[in-house]
């Protein structure tokens, strides 16, 4: 079985990142699983916070992410960049350096936006933060959904090219996390 863990970069309860990000947990991919990881409680990273008292929810945010096989990371598109939040956790989740949870796990990235452009400077901006990381970019066309708030209804994706598309990209991170595919 693949365990894989899904962050989606937003807070608001019902956005577009949550929307795909609910979506694509429901997929019935064989032998997977994705669970969700909320990052709502985790603190501004903070160096004097971490070490063997490090808050609670960053601890369990860092189990998390050690105990999947891979990772699914959504964000918006703000301000030509990643969400503040996603950010954050990825800071938290890269430390401490030499034994960081990102370290060599493999990551899908995905952005969302009602942009035409489908947050690609977001996706961008993810992509030098995770290889500063040393975490296992999965290699291939890059998942940008556009227009997103055409292809969510009722907090679902139902753009089937969109849902198709996504599925292959997951078992791409799928291959990856077995070692039969290339990161």
């Amino acid at each position: 079985m693949i365990k894989l863990l899904g962050v989606a970069g937003s807070l608001r309860s019902g956005s577009l990142c949550r929307s795909v990000m609910s979506t694509i947990t429901g997929l019935a991919l064989p032998n997977t699983t994705i669970a969700q990881f909320d990052i709502s409680e985790l603190p501004l990273f903070n160096d004097d916070l971490d070490g063997p008292t490090q808050p609670t929810a960053v601890a369990a945010m860092r189990q998390a992410i050690a105990s999947a096989d891979g990772l699914v990371l959504i964000s918006p598109e703000y301000n030509h960049g990643m969400s503040g939040v996603l950010k954050n956790a990825l800071d938290w989740a890269s430390r401490p350096t030499a034994l960081a949870a990102l370290k060599a796990k493999p990551v899908l990235v995905m952005t969302v936006s009602p942009a035409i452009t489908g947050g690609a400077r977001a996706h961008q901006q993810l992509n030098e933060t995770l290889l500063a990381t040393q975490s296992r970019l999965v290699a291939g066309r890059q998942i940008v959904i556009g227009q997103a708030h055409e292809k969510i209804v009722d907090g679902s994706l139902v753009d089937l090219p969109t849902l198709d598309f996504i599925t292959q990209r997951i078992q791409d991170l799928m291959r990856v996390c077995t070692g039969s595919g290339n990161a």
